[in-house]
């Protein structure tokens, strides 16, 4: 497979924010180009007044109308918002939400189309970006609406190299997480987990903890029961599909006595309780997956950080990783899909005779 054919898609986010700086200092090194073909979907414009207002190194874009036309070893732009389009940094606008649902939405399309192969967001804005078409607590969600089947759904990943965390429930109110801690969707969870690490990132026989939802795993039903009558009933069930999973562990011992370096992946209950201690360990080179959908989606695991956008001082680590994990599962999903696309047939021996049957041929 040529690694130059894989294109990767890239939205600017929210134009306020440090999306831009995150992209150009990401871009300014030239060896990125060996790897993939960038199209940002943004605005020229925009990506200029950034480098400007910060004295960024230039990055050489090449203007393109289409994501057909993108040019190997080089960044490719693709102009999708209006020219007039106003920055104002460190502010969350209307203007800027619009332009961040615009190139998102233009980068979607050609997803879709296969025009580009995998997707890498800068952070939005969740307030802002809302519309009549964009009615979502995230990416995730606006993604698992576009792609997802009947039956599918999206999980959440976040990662490094040694660590994995995905969630139960993702942006859901505190208030309502009780409610979506059920046998099913945790069976769910688990499944879409085991099969991702092994499909997007080559593990053979996953090994999964599973945090629990109460403190102290609920102290023998002392603090609560959701262990014993639903989560450990849900991790049996997953049990008898294939997946091996241990647990539950209360989280906070889990993480201070860094038993997470034993397994494969760690799923936690709800969003704090994974992402918390996720971004302690690993803020500065985390990447946010979106797995359990046809397509690859990664971005970094930082938001728009309007305190410090204009002012040169976002890292790109974040957003570099989420580029090569891109790249990476995009890999990993073809080598999967090859290895797993031709099983071989079970064939068996008649009993008292030379003759193999073959049990998967139709008569």
């Amino acid at each position: 497979m040529d690694e130059q054919l894989i294109k990767v898609g890239v939205t600017h986010g929210d134009i306020n924010g440090v999306g831009y700086e995150v992209i150009l200092k990401t871009f300014e090194d030239s060896r990125i180009t060996e790897l993939c073909t960038p199209i940002i979907y943004g605005s020229s414009k925009v990506a200029a007044y950034h480098r400007k207002a910060m004295d960024l190194p230039p990055v050489n874009f090449s203007i393109v109308a289409s994501a057909d036309e993108a040019g190997a070893n080089r960044v490719n732009i693709i102009n999708c918002i209006e020219d007039n389009t106003k920055v104002e940094l460190r502010k969350s606008t209307p203007e800027a939400g619009k332009a961040a649902f615009q190139s998102l939405e233009a980068a979607v399309a050609d997803l879709r189309r296969g025009a580009i192969d995998v997707l890498l967001t800068a952070p939005i804005n969740k307030h802002n970006i809302q519309n009549a078409t964009f009615h979502f607590p995230g990416h995730t969600e606006y993604l698992e609406e576009c792609f997802a089947d009947s039956q599918g759904k999206a999980l959440m990943i976040l990662l490094t190299d040694s660590l994995r965390v995905a969630l139960v429930t993702g942006h859901v109110p505190v208030s309502r997480i009780a409610e979506f801690i059920t046998v099913p969707n945790i069976v769910n969870k688990l499944m879409l987990f085991n099969h991702s690490l092994k499909q997007d990132f080559g593990i053979i026989k996953p090994r999964i903890a599973v945090l629990a939802l109460n403190p102290h795993a609920g102290d023998a039903g002392l603090i609560g029961k959701e262990e014993a009558e639903i989560i450990k009933p849900a991790m049996e069930e997953a049990e008898r599909k294939g997946v091996l999973s241990f647990g539950p562990y209360p989280a906070d011992g889990f993480f201070g006595s860094r038993m997470y370096e034993k397994f494969d992946g760690v799923l936690a209950m709800y969003h704090d309780q994974g992402l918390a201690p996720f971004k302690a360990l690993a803020m500065d080179e985390g990447v946010n997956f979106t797995a359990g959908l046809p397509i690859v989606r990664t971005s970094p695991d930082h938001g728009t950080a309007y305190d410090i956008a204009g002012q040169n001082r976002a890292s790109e680590v974040s957003f570099r990783q989420a580029l090569y994990t891109a790249i990476d599962i995009y890999r990993n999903r073809k080598r999967f899909q090859e290895a797993t696309a031709r099983p071989l047939r079970k064939q068996y021996y008649e009993k008292g005779s030379e003759e193999k049957l073959d049990l998967t041929k139709e008569e």
